[in-house]
């Protein structure tokens, strides 16, 4: 999925985590190829990886961590949609805290995730094709204060 400059980023059917029963269920981002991509980040950094938690209601996304001489870097990867995103430290949702990738992300997106900007998810959702999420994602967003694509994408709905 490409992000163009100039119309934002669409949101697609269970961007949010949410779902209604008669939709079917949503799409889901293996661990199995996520851990693979992490291995080869390891790899390119010579480093390890680090402590891997598979996302658990309400979480929406996978959370990892590589580990090299400078420190541990924190990956978050939607459960959903293959995004990956970097934050400063373990949290269950974010809105605003992303890193920029480093130079070694580009190991998940030659196995096929979609490496997101620190700008592209601190867009305000009006710039976002938000047009699939239904009153009651929206009540939620509205409700947590959520108003940007990482904090809609990275959260946690209790």
């Amino acid at each position: 999925m490409a992000i163009e400059e100039s119309t934002g980023f669409t949101l697609p059917r269970g961007a949010t985590g949410f779902f209604l029963p008669k939709d079917g269920p949503l799409p889901e981002t293996g661990l199995r190829p996520f851990r693979a991509a992490l291995h080869a980040a390891a790899r390119v950094v010579e480093g390890h990886v680090g402590e891997i938690e598979n996302q658990e209601y309400p979480r929406t996304f996978h959370t990892a961590s590589v580990v090299d001489r400078t420190g541990e870097s924190v990956i978050l990867c939607h459960a959903h949609h293959p995004w990956i995103a970097f934050a400063q430290e373990r949290r269950n949702w974010y809105a605003e805290e992303f890193l920029p990738p480093p130079p070694w992300a580009s190991a998940f997106a030659e196995a096929g995730f979609v490496v997101l900007t620190g700008e592209q998810l601190a867009l305000p959702l009006s710039d976002v094709d938000t047009s699939v999420l239904t009153k009651g994602e929206w009540r939620h967003i509205r409700s947590y204060g959520i108003t940007t694509l990482g904090g809609t994408l990275f959260n946690a709905w209790a």
